[in-house]
Parts: structure tokens; C-alpha cells; sequence
């Protein structure tokens, strides 16, 4: 293998082109005179299959999933948990299921009561607005402009709305924008699609930023490591054809490669916990708790027959048609088209559960075969008390590191999702889907809490939402600078200090937005200083 250095110098070098990464590598370029390289292990997002919404499970365990598992999980009967991310220019927004939620304020005001100055609801509402192109229009909770395409989605499948009516007979009420003054209820999600057709991250901010001459994108390279000279950030190593080259940033290097990456290329570049770098002959740089407080959501999905049609005979000549003419039809189905959110027990901050409907049978982790027609839903827990950790399996950098996210690893967390099963249950004996119900196709043996545990222990599964790995207060302060050294920032889902309470596409997205600001306010205070 032969190594060289790379010429090229840039000021800011961003590393993962994932939700976060692009929105980064597109804010800094906006100024001609900043010159930014964007890294990314994947390929361009050229496949059809990201770009058809349907088609999104097609993706798992694909050439574009770093196909991640967990150590074997206590609270999953010891089965490794499937952990799909994306690996490819928008990373996992080019493989999700394009939900928009933004969490509860909660969330968000309680990060700011934990010392994340700046993070309360009120302080990053601005930063969805502007990120948003929403086809509602503009109001006090949206905005509208924004390079994400935020619309109704263009499915409307009539086993979405026999959810929603079975759901409000059990006593739920309708919420039509779940992004509003209240989470709580049932209703239809909105989605990130752009006439019917994904708008990934990459979709949004990179597609219309890729001729500027001062972006340069670097794809099929995997980031090795981040070099340091005297305690400052200075490049990255990659690896691309063969070769090993440095590509160097005079200004920050900025790490975006989510929740597993970021951490992973934190640890294998010396920082985090020293006796853990130690074991791998890594020299410490500096002693944090990377990896530790990882986070994430477990779901479980009821399934059950049905001879009505479903999303499994949606690829056909006239959906195609519609899609094609309209952008609408099952062809633009996000799979995950309705839910809700629901507080299981009184004196909670915000909801402890979401639902995710899907109008198609959903089961083996995604990946198990549509062979007949069905429905699915069921509950997420989506606030757990739960916490895992990421640590290293090996120094190679291509090497997947060891994730244990310790699902249900807490009483209040085995708690909360029983409660949320009865719910799903309750829901499901209603009138307007017993209708439609022609038998189970894979739920529970009983109702008991053993027998309600035993089905999530069975058949749970994550809902693609981790996050905590280098979380501000513990790894990087409030302006998402890395602690104790300079020049390095990370600015991805890792740096939230506790997960929000729903999909976590579009905070991820703002985090992007507020941190290029950050970026280019500390630049210009830098620059004045000198």
C-alpha cells in the first residue's frame, strides 16, 4: 500500500456526509472564499432504491449499510440486534423511513437544564424553521424556503386510516401536526419527500452544492483517524484506491459520522476513555468517556393478516404510472405512514411511547418477506432510562466496533413498553380494525407482563435512532467543540445528552444548521482576536 500526502489544504474538512455532514459541508461553502472537503465512506447516491421511498428496506444489509449488529443483548433474550445504517453520500436520510418529527420540548429544554447552554426548545426552533421547506406553509411552529422538503405524504393508505379510527375509538385523540404545541395523539406523519421522491440530507443541501469549486466531496474513503499536532486537530487520514493519504484542514475538522462513526474514529484517533486506547496500543490524546451513554429506541410490531390489499402488491404498471405523473400512489409510501404518541403514566414530561404504523407486514427486523397481505404496528420506547456503550473491537479502522445498546436494561424501561403493548393491543381489538383483521400473523402468546416481555425480548428491534456517544457536557462543550483539544468538533446525533422523544432524522438535521453557525461565529471571533 502505498502512502502520500494529498496537496490540497482546506480550511474546514467535514467528515461523514450523513444528515448532519451535508447540511455542514453545504452551510460552510455558501461563502466562496472557504474551501471545504466533505469525506465519506460510501458512494454518491445514485441507486434507485434510495431515491423510491417504498423501496427503503430493499437497502438493509445492502452494499450502502455498514450492516452493524450488537453484542448479544441480556434484554433481547441474547440475540444480536440488526443495527442498518447508511453508508452512502446522506447516509442514513438516504435509507430511513423519512419521518419528520423534532422530539418534545422536553427534549430539548432539558438538555439546556443539564448545562447545554444554548439547546433549550426555544434556542433551536429557529434552526428547524430554517432548515424547513414545509408544503403547509409558514407559521409560528414551521417554516417554509428551507432546502428540506417537508410534505403530506402522497400514500394515504386506507390501512393507515383504519389504524387511526380503531386508535381514537380506544380513546386517543386525532393530532394532525405532531411537530406542534402538543405530541400527544394519533394521526398521519409528515415526511421528508419532495414531489413523492425522497429528500434526503443529501438531496436537500449537497445535489444543488456540488458544482461550487470550493466543495469537494471525497467519496469510497473511510476516515482512519484524526491527526494532532500539539493538541490541535490539524487533518484526517483516509483510505481510498489503495492509498493512504492526509487530507488537512487549517481552520476545524468536523466529525459528522453519527452515533457509531463519530465515537468510533474519536477512539481510534486517542480520544476517550485511556484505559480502553491503551489495550489497543491507541496513544491517548486526551481521557473522555467516548462511546459511553449510548442511546437509541427499541420497537416491537404487532402483525396481523388481512384481505385487503397491502404496500406488498404496491409495484405495479399503474402505481408506477402515478408516481411518474403525480408523485403519489403506494409506490411513495414511507412504509411508516401513521402512528402516534402516548404517555403511559401521569407526572411524565412528554410521551414515553410512540407508534409506528406500517400498512404491509413488518417483521424480522425489516427484512422478513411480505407473502402475504398484512398490517403492522406497535410501540417504541422513546424515552429510555436505559444506556449502552460503543467501545473498540480492534485498532483497524475498518474493523466494526462493538455496540451494546443494553435494551430494557432498566425496570422502568420493561415498564413503560409493556404499558405501550397493552396499548397496541387495546388498539387492535377495535371495530375498525377487527374488520380488517383476518388473523395473527405474529403477536403475542397473552397479555401478561411476562408474556408481553417475552414478545419484546423475541421480536424487538431498534428504530435506526442511536445517539449520546460524545454527548455535550461529557464530550464536547455547548458549541460542540471537543474537550480538551482544539480545532476538532463533532456535530451529529452523538452530541445530544439524552435522545428525543421521536425520530431523530430532523434533529439531527438542525444540529447541523446550528452548528455551522457556531462554526463560522467562532471563525469570525478567532479572526478578530488575531
Amino acid at each position: 500500500m502505498i502512502s502520500r500526502e494529498v496537496p490540497t489544504v482546506y480550511d474546514y474538512v467535514v467528515v461523514g456526509a450523513g444528515s448532519a455532514g451535508s447540511v455542514l459541508a453545504s452551510r460552510l461553502s455558501e461563502d466562496p472564499r472557504v474551501r471545504v472537503a466533505l469525506v465519506e465512506a460510501g458512494p454518491q447516491d445514485t441507486a434507485d432504491e434510495i431515491h423510491l421511498p417504498v423501496a427503503f428496506p430493499s437497502l438493509f444489509k445492502s452494499p450502502l449499510d455498514w450492516d452493524y449488529d450488537t453484542e448479544p443483548e441480556a434484554g433481547l433474550s441474547l440475540r444480536r440486534a440488526y443495527l442498518p445504517r447508511g453508508r452512502v453520500v446522506g447516509g442514513s436520510s438516504s435509507m430511513n423511513a423519512m419521518i419528520y418529527i423534532r422530539g418534545a420540548r422536553a427534549d430539548y429544554d432539558g438538555w439546556a437544564a443539564g448545562g447545554a447552554d444554548g439547546w433549550s426548545y426555544d434556542e433551536v426552533l429557529p434552526y428547524f424553521l430554517k432548515a424547513e421547506d414545509n408544503e403547509r406553509g409558514k407559521d409560528v411552529y414551521h417554516g417554509v424556503g428551507g432546502p428540506l422538503t417537508v410534505s403530506e405524504g402522497r400514500s394515504q393508505h386506507p390501512l393507515g386510516e383504519a389504524f387511526l379510527y380503531a386508535a381514537e375509538q380506544a380513546g386517543h385523540l386525532r393530532n394532525d401536526d405532531f411537530n406542534g404545541p402538543s405530541q400527544l395523539g394519533v394521526g398521519r406523519y409528515q415526511v421528508t419527500q419532495r414531489n413523492g421522491m425522497r429528500c434526503s440530507a443529501a438531496v436537500a443541501y449537497l445535489h444543488s452544492a456540488a458544482d461550487r469549486p470550493n466543495l469537494t466531496v471525497i467519496t469510497d474513503a473511510l476516515a482512519h483517524r484524526v491527526v494532532f499536532d500539539n493538541g490541535r486537530a490539524t487533518g484526517v487520514v483516509i483510505g481510498r484506491s489503495g492509498s493512504i493519504e492526509v487530507i488537512r484542514a487549517e481552520r476545524e475538522i468536523i466529525v459528522t459520522a453519527g452515533a457509531y462513526g463519530s465515537a468510533q474514529l474519536l477512539l481510534l484517533s486517542g480520544v476517550g476513555p485511556a484505559a480502553q486506547l491503551s489495550a489497543f496500543g491507541i496513544e491517548v490524546v486526551c481521557d473522555l468517556p467516548v462511546g459511553q451513554n449510548l442511546q437509541d429506541h427499541l420497537s416491537v410490531f404487532l402483525n396481523y393478516r388481512t384481505d385487503h390489499e397491502s404496500l406488498m402488491t404496491a409495484l405495479t404498471p399503474e402505481n408506477l404510472g402515478l408516481l411518474q405523473e403525480a408523485g403519489r400512489g403506494p409506490l411513495t409510501s414511507n412504509i411508516g405512514e401513521a402512528g402516534g404518541f402516548i404517555e403511559t403514566r401521569s407526572g411524565l414530561a412528554g410521551p414515553d411511547i410512540q407508534f409506528h404504523m406500517a400498512p404491509v407486514l413488518f417483521h424480522g427486523e425489516g427484512m422478513g418477506a411480505a407473502t402475504e397481505h398484512g398490517y403492522a404496528f406497535g410501540p417504541c420506547l422513546i424515552n429510555p432510562t436505559s444506556r449502552g456503550e460503543l467501545t473498540l473491537r480492534s485498532a483497524a479502522p475498518g474493523t466494526a466496533p462493538r455496540i451494546r445498546h443494553n435494551y430494557l436494561g432498566t425496570e422502568a424501561d420493561r415498564a413503560s413498553l409493556i404499558a405501550g403493548l397493552r396499548s397496541a393491543l387495546e388498539i387492535a381489538a377495535q371495530p375498525a380494525l377487527q374488520e380488517l383483521n383476518t388473523g395473527e400473523f405474529l403477536t403475542p402468546a397473552g397479555d401478561s407482563d411476562a408474556d408481553l416481555l417475552d414478545f419484546a425480548a423475541r421480536t424487538g428491534q431498534t428504530l435506526y435512532h442511536p445517539t449520546s456517544t460524545c454527548a455535550i457536557g461529557a464530550v464536547v462543550d455547548p458549541r460542540l467543540r471537543v474537550l480538551g483539544v482544539r480545532g476538532l468538533r463533532v456535530a451529529d446525533a452523538s452530541v445530544m445528552p439524552s435522545v428525543v422523544r421521536g425520530n431523530t432524522n430532523a434533529p439531527t438535521i438542525m444540529i447541523g444548521e446550528k452548528a455551522s453557525v457556531m462554526v463560522l461565529e467562532d471563525a469570525e471571533s478567532e479572526g478578530s482576536q488575531a
